[in-house]
C-alpha cells in the first residue's frame, strides 16, 4: 500500500476534526433535548455552568453540637466539613465552597439555587445509626371510635408502665416496648416539627418515622453507627435486574452485623427488619433475608437508579462525628463576580487582539492561520465545558476564566515555534512544501515537551492547591490538551494545503514565507541566490541588508562558530599571501 501523501493526510486530519466537533455538539444536543434531570429540566445547556463567584448561589450555615454539650474540636469540624463536601460532590454540584467558621459552624455555598435534593443531602448531617425494628405501623394519629368518628389518640398517661417488665436480652427484644412507649407511639405525629428523634439517647428505644412520612416505627437501641460502613454504592442486581444498594462494613462492623443477621433471619415481621436511621429519620428498613457473615449486605426494593444512588451516598457519607442544626439558608449574589467576569473577558479580548495584531505583523498571511486555530480551539473548549458541566458538574469560576486567558498565550507560542521552524528550513534553501514537513518534524518535539510540562504543572496544582485554584488548574490542563489536538488536526494540515497554493507556495511577500525576506541564501540544492550588495540605498539593497541581518540573528551557536572559524581561516590565508 502506498504511503499517504501530505495532501491526503491533511484532508483526513481535517475531516477527523470536523467529525470530532460534530460528535461533541451531538453529545451536548442529547443533553439539551433528550436527557433530563430528576426535576425534569434539560440535563445540559448550550452555555457553560458558572460557579458560585460568577453566578451567585445558596449559602447554608450549619451549627455543630456535641452529645455532651462541649465545643467541638478542630479535628471534628474538619472531618465533618470533609464529609459534607463528599456529599455535595456526590450530588454532582461542582465548585461548591465548604468552610468552617467560629469554631462550631460549617458554611456551605453551592452555585445557583440548590434543589431540594441537594439541600436534603447537606442538611441531613447528623449521625447515621443502625437499629432493629421492634414495631411498625401507619403514621396515623387517630382512630375511629365506637361512635364512628375520627378520634385522636390520647397523650400517654403518666401512670403507664415505662420500665420493661423483663430485662431485654438484645436490640430486637419486644420487652423494650412498654405500655407508656406504645401509647406514645400511637400519639406520635410524624409531621410535628417539635419532635426531635435525632437527639434521643442511643441506648434507648426510639419512636420515629420514615423519612417520607409513610410509616411509623419503634426501634431498638443503636447497635451500629455509620462509622462501621466503609463503603456503599448502587448497582443493578444481577438476579432480578433491579437497582440495589451494596454496603461494605469494616472488620468490627462485619462481626456485629453478622450476629445481628443471625438473630433477625427467620424472625417474624417486623422483628426481622433492620433500620438505617439518619438525622432521626428512617432511610430504609429492609428485611433480613439471609445470614450475612461477610459484611457485604445488599438492600433491594423498589429503587430507581436515582433513589438507590441517593441512599448509597447517605449511607456512605452519613457518619458525621457531630450533629448539626441549620442556622440560616439564603441566597447570595454574584455582583462582584459578574464585574470581575466582565473585566476578565475584556482582558481576554484585549490579549486575543494583541496576539492577532502581532501575528499579522510578524507572520503576514500566516497570522490568519493562528487566528483560525484560536477560533477552532475556542469552539472546542466551549462545547467541552458544556458537556463537562452536564456529566461532571463542572462550573466555570473566575480562576477557570484566568486559566483560559493564559492559554491564549500558550497556544500562540506553539504556532510561533512551528512557523519559526518552517522559516529556518526556508533559509536553508528548502522548498515551502518540504519546509512545512521538516519544520513540523522539528517543532512537534519541542511543543510536546513544552505541553507536557504544562499538563504536569496543571495536574500537580489541581491535586495540591486549594479548591479556589482547582478551576485554574483544570482549565489550564484541559485547554493544553485541546491545544495539542488543534496543532495536530488543524494547524499542520492547513499549512500542508496552503503550501501547495500559488500564494504561499510561491513565497509571496505577504504570505510570511518569502525566502528572500527571510534571508535565504540558497534557492535549492547547489543553487545559490544572486548576491546583492547590502548597505546601498536601492530597495533591493535595503531588503538584502535586512535579510542578511535577519539571517545572522537566526544563526545557531554552532553556525556562528563555524562562520567565525571560516573568517579567521580566510584572514590567515590572506596574511600568508
Amino acid at each position: 500500500m502506498a504511503a499517504p501523501t501530505p495532501v491526503r493526510h491533511a484532508w483526513r486530519a481535517l475531516t477527523g476534526l470536523l467529525v470530532l466537533t460534530a460528535l461533541l455538539f451531538g453529545i451536548n444536543a442529547l443533553g439539551v433535548y433528550v436527557f433530563t434531570d430528576s426535576e425534569g429540566n434539560p440535563g445540559s445547556s448550550w452555555a457553560p455552568e458558572l460557579a458560585l463567584d460568577l453566578q451567585g448561589g445558596t449559602q447554608i450555615i450549619l451549627q455543630a453540637t456535641t452529645p455532651d454539650g462541649n465545643p467541638p474540636s478542630t479535628e471534628q469540624m474538619d472531618q465533618a466539613a470533609s464529609i459534607i463536601r463528599q456529599r455535595v460532590d456526590a450530588s454532582g454540584v461542582g465548585e461548591a465552597d465548604i468552610t468552617t467558621q467560629a469554631g462550631n459552624q460549617i458554611v456551605v455555598q453551592v452555585p445557583g439555587q440548590a434543589d431540594e435534593e441537594t439541600r436534603n443531602r447537606i442538611e441531613a448531617s447528623a449521625q447515621l445509626q443502625l437499629r432493629a425494628v421492634l414495631y411498625t405501623g401507619t403514621p396515623a394519629t387517630s382512630y375511629v371510635g365506637d361512635d364512628g368518628n375520627e378520634t385522636p389518640y390520647p397523650s400517654p398517661d403518666p401512670t403507664l408502665n415505662a420500665t420493661p417488665t423483663a430485662e431485654p436480652s438484645n436490640g430486637s427484644d419486644p420487652s423494650w416496648i412498654t405500655d407508656a412507649l406504645y401509647a406514645e407511639f400511637l400519639a406520635y405525629d410524624c409531621t410535628n416539627p417539635d419532635n426531635s428523634p435525632a437527639t434521643e439517647p442511643a441506648d434507648q428505644p426510639l419512636i420515629t418515622c420514615q423519612d417520607d412520612g409513610s410509616a411509623k416505627y419503634i426501634l431498638g437501641p443503636v447497635e451500629l453507627d455509620g462509622s462501621s460502613i466503609s463503603d456503599a454504592s448502587n448497582g443493578l442486581n444481577t438476579q432480578n435486574n433491579q437497582w440495589a444498594v451494596n454496603i461494605v462494613f469494616d472488620g468490627e462492623g462485619t462481626e456485629t452485623f453478622g450476629k445481628i443477621s443471625q438473630r433477625l433471619y427467620g424472625a417474624t415481621a417486623p422483628l426481622n427488619q433492620f433500620a438505617f436511621v439518619l438525622d432521626g429519620s428512617v432511610l430504609s428498613a429492609p428485611s433480613m433475608n439471609a445470614v450475612i457473615l461477610d459484611g457485604k449486605p445488599q438492600i433491594t426494593g423498589n429503587f430507581t437508579q436515582e433513589t438507590s444512588k441517593v441512599l448509597a451516598d447517605q449511607l456512605k457519607y452519613g457518619a458525621l462525628p457531630l450533629s448539626f442544626e441549620v442556622q440560616s439558608s439564603n441566597s447570595i449574589s454574584a455582583t462582584l463576580g459578574s464585574q470581575q467576569l466582565q473585566i476578565g473577558l475584556i482582558a481576554g479580548l484585549i490579549g486575543l487582539l494583541l496576539v492577532a495584531i502581532y501575528s499579522l505583523v510578524v507572520y503576514r498571511a500566516l497570522g490568519f492561520v493562528i487566528i483560525a486555530s484560536l477560533v477552532v480551539m475556542g469552539v472546542l473548549t466551549y462545547i467541552t465545558l458544556c458537556i463537562l458541566a452536564w456529566r461532571m458538574g463542572f462550573r466555570l469560576s473566575l480562576a477557570g476564566v484566568a486559566g483560559l486567558i493564559v492559554t491564549i498565550g500558550f497556544t500562540a507560542d506553539s504556532f510561533i515555534v512551528y512557523f519559526e521552524r518552517i522559516r529556518d528550513e526556508l533559509r536553508d534553501g528548502k522548498s515551502i512544501t518540504s519546509a512545512v514537513e521538516d519544520g513540523w518534524g522539528r517543532a512537534k518535539r519541542t511543543i510536546y515537551i513544552s505541553k507536557s510540562i504544562n499538563i504536569l504543572a496543571a495536574v500537580v496544582l489541581y491535586i495540591l492547591a486549594d479548591a479556589t485554584v482547582k478551576g485554574f488548574a483544570f482549565t489550564l490542563g484541559l485547554t493544553t490538551l485541546i491545544d495539542i489536538g488543534i496543532f495536530i488536526l488543524f494547524t499542520h494540515p492547513v499549512l500542508q494545503l496552503l503550501a501547495r497554493t500559488r500564494f504561499f507556495g510561491g513565497g509571496h511577500p505577504l504570505s510570511g514565507l518569502d525566502p528572500e525576506a527571510l534571508g535565504a541564501v540558497y534557492r535549492g540544492r547547489a543553487q545559490f541566490r544572486a548576491p546583492v550588495d547590502a548597505g546601498g540605498r536601492s530597495a533591493a539593497q535595503r531588503r538584502a541588508s535586512k535579510s542578511r541581518g535577519e539571517a545572522e540573528r537566526r544563526q545557531t551557536i554552532a553556525e556562528r562558530k563555524l562562520a567565525q572559524q571560516s573568517s579567521d581561516s580566510r584572514s590567515t590565508t590572506e596574511g600568508d599571501d
